[in-house]
């Protein structure tokens, strides 16, 4: 059991900053791993002094736990402290020269076009759950959706006239997407009577899930979790490896926009990147992979080398 005040500080994420629900569990599983470790070190997120935060550090490098795991921990404990300084529930701050953790860069590792293209023809189309799976895929390829976005999606938030869908992004941001041609002919044929129509139940569970875009063979509403499993399923049977996730598609999506001259602006918009840093990640792919083509096809490429 957390401590109350750790209990108001997640409370006031979700109230007063408007965090999502998943970034709060994640916040609650590190404050808890923060919590248990002060317990046993026979203290409190009220009392625990810089040198005990350096030691926590220190032990969760120790036991070889990944830099992102400790980065992302140490981000929660930093604000549980600024909150708990600027609430007056303690004078001071021990978190506040802590010495952070570097993450490297990671490079994303988009699919290339003709991998994409194998992807999509993986799905042979004979049953009611391939229409859903092959407009899913197309959906997340053609618009660069979170595969949180991708499920969450309801009916009324796509046009299939205008080739729009709307998007609820982190911290339920709206965005409106467009979508190609060969995305649409997927959501219509989905739409189809020999698609959504054919799993629909006799009496629905709820109304989130009769509204759903994509639902699974009982009528319920698509889990992420069973999203993932889809990718990976056509992943596999197209020879591109099982570590094709939807994240990997949306890699993609926005490496192939800028490969294509796409405007970066644009692709951050697209993508609901609240920094332009963080798009400017794919301007290194997409440059990385015009290197590897030009020193493959240009015959003086690689005379100086």
């Amino acid at each position: 059991m957390l401590p109350l005040e750790v209990e108001e500080f997640l409370s006031w994420m979700i109230a007063e900053k408007g965090r999502a629900p998943n970034t709060v569990a994640a916040y609650r599983r590190d404050l808890t791993a923060y919590c248990e470790w002060l317990t046993a070190h026979e203290s409190s997120p009220l009392d625990v002094e810089h040198e005990q935060l350096v030691a926590f550090v220190g032990e969760r490098r120790a036991s070889g736990a990944a830099t992102s795991s400790i980065a992302r921990q140490l981000a929660a404990i930093r604000m549980l402290h600024r909150h708990l300084s600027v609430e007056g529930e303690r004078r001071d701050d021990p978190a506040a020269d802590l010495e952070g953790v570097r993450v490297p860069s990671g490079i994303p590792k988009p699919l290339t076009e003709a991998q994409i293209t194998s992807l999509i023809d993986a799905v042979v189309v004979t049953e009611p759950i391939h229409r859903r799976d092959l407009a899913l895929i197309e959906l997340l390829y053609a618009t660069g959706a979170r595969i949180s976005e991708a499920v969450g999606l309801s009916i009324g938030e796509i046009d299939l006239d205008a080739r729009l869908v709307r998007l609820y992004g982190k911290g339920s941001k709206e965005r409106i997407v467009p979508f190609g041609s060969t995305a649409a002919t997927a959501l219509d044929d989905w739409f189809s009577p020999s698609g959504r129509a054919r799993l629909v139940p006799e009496q629905w569970r709820s109304r989130g899930d009769a509204e759903a875009v994509f639902i699974n063979a009982r009528g319920g509403r698509l889990s992420r979790q069973a999203a993932w499993a889809v990718i990976r399923k056509y992943g596999m049977r197209a020879g591109i490896g099982d570590e094709l996730s939807p994240h990997v598609l949306r890699h993609s999506c926005a490496t192939h926009l800028l490969d294509h001259g796409a405007d970066l602006r644009v692709v951050q918009e697209m993508l609901g990147h609240a920094s332009i840093s963080t798009t400017q990640i794919y301007t290194k792919v997409s440059q990385e992979r015009l290197w590897d083509v030009y020193r493959s096809a240009h015959p003086r490429a690689t005379l100086d080398e």
